[in-house]
């Protein structure tokens, strides 16, 4: 018999997840809430608790459950049994030298993508969130803050706007409860949206402001640089007063892209058309003939700086993603040799 799952619809349950639950599958499903060292937050109709974190396979670091999850609980005792595949995760290659796998939340409905008007304003940094969107197919949403700080605001939505044709950018205050109201038609019930955006671009100011409460900690920007300190150290999703859910993140300021590929495509659509248009395949667009995107570039249809960014953000995703498949690739060999040797000690004992 069909399980009901009306009742999960305020969590955030979609269609999508009823084809991945089988009928007869007696678990409850519980969404992630937060994620913490000690473990997992998790909510249900009638059920909230804290459950050890939970991995599907650990040799692959992507089916650990992360903030956004759904998880299958055991009906007595409320640990997790299965993982629930993911309408949409993001995911960065962490900081470090490890070059591990770090997944930074999922099933998001919308990506808010926080900077101010100020030293902080980016295109590069806009641009990889955006590759990170769309590579999840995300709805994408520009949310500039701070316009009282600059008397050129117009000027910062315009470059935010040429990122992407048909991008919305929103301008706003983010401590004004009536300028954020913009913002309303993706915080609807049951809809989850994320925020992403360097410390210090008023990412917990309006979270505040979104669910009319002092969820997160705020504090100023340094005056010399612009720059802000780490507000919110750990990852967890707030109830909006509209029904919908927010999800705040850490500030980062790597974002090491990794698996891509297709969004970044997608960011640059106009130099990937123009490259379909060269006379070569694999033209590199430095000095080979009939080539569409030099072409483009001395016309002065296209920003030489444009280019090298997109370039550069396809080497390193081409390297962060090889670089994490072969670790993964090696972690299930030794698992697989672990497991062998374990089978040939077991038949000597006999």
């Amino acid at each position: 018999m069909a399980q009901d799952f009306s009742d999960l619809s305020d969590l955030g349950w979609q269609p999508f997840f009823n084809a991945e639950v089988d009928p007869d599958d007696v678990g409850l499903p519980a969404r992630v809430m937060s994620v913490h060292r000690a473990g997992l937050n998790v909510l249900a109709p009638g059920i909230e608790t804290l459950v050890p974190p939970y991995v599907e396979d650990p040799a692959d670091p992507e089916t650990a459950a992360t903030v956004g999850d759904w998880l299958l609980l055991d009906p007595d005792s409320h640990q997790p049994r299965r993982l629930l595949p993911r309408k949409s995760v993001f995911k960065r290659r962490a900081a470090g030298h490890e070059r591990k796998l770090q997944l930074i939340a999922a099933n998001v409905d919308t990506l808010f993508i926080v900077t101010s008007c100020n030293q902080d304003f980016n295109i590069a940094r806009l641009e990889r969130y955006l590759a990170l969107a769309k590579e999840a197919d995300v709805m994408p949403v520009v949310v500039l803050t701070k316009p009282d700080l600059t008397a050129e605001a117009a000027e910062f939505r315009q470059q935010a706007t040429r990122l992407m044709p048909g991008l919305l950018v929103e301008m706003l205050d983010a401590r004004a409860a009536e300028e954020v109201a913009v913002l309303a038609p993706w915080c609807g019930r049951g809809q989850t949206v994320a925020l992403l955006g360097s410390s210090g671009v008023g990412k917990s100011t309006l979270v505040n402001t979104l669910t009319d409460g002092d969820h997160a900690a705020t504090q100023e920007i340094r005056v010399d640089d612009a720059k802000g300190r780490h507000t919110t150290t750990s990852r967890e999703l707030h109830r909006l007063p509209d029904g919908g859910w927010l999800l705040d993140t850490p500030g980062m300021r790597e974002l090491q892209l990794t698996d891509v590929r297709a969004g970044v495509g997608e960011v640059f659509a106009d130099i990937e058309d123009l490259a379909a248009e060269c006379r070569f395949g694999d033209c590199r667009h430095d000095s080979e003939p009939a080539c569409a995107v030099r072409a483009a570039i001395e016309t002065g249809t296209l920003d030489p700086a444009r280019l090298q960014r997109w370039r550069k953000l396809i080497a390193e995703d081409l390297h962060n993603t090889e670089t994490l498949h072969q670790k993964r690739a090696r972690s299930k060999q030794f698992g697989k040799m672990v497991k062998k040797a374990m089978n040939t000690k077991n038949r000597l004992k006999r």
